[in-house]
């Protein structure tokens, strides 16, 4: 009688046995279908792929571990038929080696401590006598790896250039996190309002507000800030309050009962931030026909004088 036919005829004996191999496995692929299901609902593409190559793995552990249980269990199975077979012809059932036992076997060579005499050598110092054992295979196999490994590694990393050395790899990191920079520092310049502003002092930001001013500006408050249409910006004196953040939110949004227009469709927030800081510079210059003050002194840090009020 063959295996597979021993099989058979225990679950026809034992149904029982189909039940606990399905509450066994059942367990496993619910586990995986309702986490992927879950892991599904997941915004982040990278989070997805992770959970999912987890699940995989997870699954996979739960199978194995699934199956080599069935399997201890067919094979118990399997070894009491056959001992019951052998008992009722009347003979003894010897189970050879385990699998475990001939694995370690073939990695190890090991000589038997009860044949120890077939690899005894004639070398004898006090007594001491040394034995003819031969390099475990598991041991040199690990030494043929590293050779293969040391072959592969030279050839992608020194002769093929497939993959970086350090100093490259450390270069590459860089442009990403320059990049990455970059993007934040946009990401900020794009969030940039009245309430997060402050005044620059960078000489090429003032000299781009200074050409936006001079382009767009100058025709109501004059080239040199003394006003003409609009209010003089070189005094103390401001209608919609003199700080950075007062400056933008005017620039930005514009005084439309009074003619000037909102400029946020037009400029960026950080040229907003460019022209407002170069309006500031203003302060304390002396223009050529300065017109008469307009609205409340402004003195910086003073109470009740804050941005937005």
């Amino acid at each position: 009688m063959t295996h597979l036919n021993r099989l058979l005829a225990l679950l026809k004996k034992k149904p029982k046995t189909w039940l606990t191999l399905f509450g066994l496995l059942m367990p496993a692929v619910g586990f995986g279908q309702d986490a992927s299901a879950s892991s599904a609902t997941s915004d982040s593409p990278e989070l997805l792929l992770y959970t999912a190559m987890a699940l995989v793995v997870i699954v996979a552990v739960l199978v194995l571990i699934v199956a080599l249980y069935t399997l201890t269990i067919i094979k118990v199975m399997i070894r009491k038929e056959k001992v019951s077979e052998l008992a009722d012809q009347g003979l003894t059932y010897e189970e050879g080696p385990g699998f475990w036992a001939r694995f370690n076997q073939t990695m190890t060579d090991a000589v038997p401590l009860e044949k120890e005499d077939a690899v005894l050598l004639d070398h004898n110092y006090d007594g001491i006598r040394e034995l003819d054992n031969h390099l475990p295979p598991w041991w040199k196999y690990m030494f043929y790896l590293s050779i293969v490994f040391a072959v592969v590694y030279m050839l992608a990393y020194h002769v093929f250039d497939t993959l970086p050395l350090q100093e490259e790899e450390y270069q590459n990191e860089l442009a990403v996190a320059s990049e990455e920079a970059e993007a934040r520092k946009l990401l900020a310049v794009n969030e940039l309002d009245e309430n997060s502003v402050e005044a620059t002092a960078v000489e090429a930001e003032l000299a781009n507000g200074k050409d936006i001013f001079d382009k767009s500006c100058a025709v109501c408050h004059a080239a040199d800030g003394g006003g003409g249409v609009g209010p003089n910006l070189t005094d103390v004196y401001w209608i919609h309050g003199g700080s950075i953040g007062d400056v933008f939110k005017t620039i930005k949004y514009g005084v439309p009962q009074k003619g000037m227009i909102a400029w946020q469709a037009t400029l960026k927030p950080t040229d907003i931030r460019d022209v407002a800081s170069y309006i500031l510079t203003m302060q304390g210059t002396t223009p050529a026909s300065p017109k008469e003050p307009q609205g409340d002194p402004y003195e910086p840090g003073a109470a009740g004088q804050e941005s937005g009020n």
